[in-house]
């Protein structure tokens, strides 16, 4: 008769299917993961001849203007497209800095006016120094 206390075997943990599963969500979030390149404003520009721009620029501020008239402030969309909104949403962006240049970066198609609703908006807040963005002839588009 055997009067030793049983003893259990320790317990074996098998690693293989955690590490399995964790391989697969990495794999399914990178997969899924959405780049700051796929958000930007898609713009096609009008044509120009002229220099091209360095590729340091100082700081400044960006309207973008799409096909349809919506007004763009530093890539974050206005509210409506109203003056006086656009306004308010150059003023929040620029701040006491009243000097930055401005760079109106409309689309071939976007209406005259509201390039000059954007040139107007700006220049009520003391912006003065402006930039019409376009592309060379023989450029590819964006």
């Amino acid at each position: 008769m055997n009067l030793r206390p049983h003893r259990p075997e320790p317990p074996d943990i098998n690693l293989t299917p955690m590490i399995d599963v964790v391989f697969l969500l990495l794999i399914f979030f990178m997969v899924s993961t959405t780049f700051q390149e796929d958000t930007r404003i898609r713009v096609r520009l009008p044509e120009a001849q002229g220099e091209a721009v360095p590729a340091e620029m100082p700081r400044a501020l960006e309207i973008t203007i799409d096909s349809a008239g919506v007004f763009y402030v530093d890539e974050r969309m206005v509210a409506d497209r109203k003056p006086a909104t656009l306004q308010q949403a150059i003023a929040a962006v620029v701040g006491a800095e009243r000097a930055l240049p401005v760079i109106i970066r409309a689309n071939a198609a976007t209406p005259h006016q509201a390039v000059m609703t954007a040139m107007d908006a700006a220049s009520r807040l003391g912006l003065l120094h402006f930039s019409l963005a376009a592309t060379r002839p023989d450029a590819p588009d964006e």
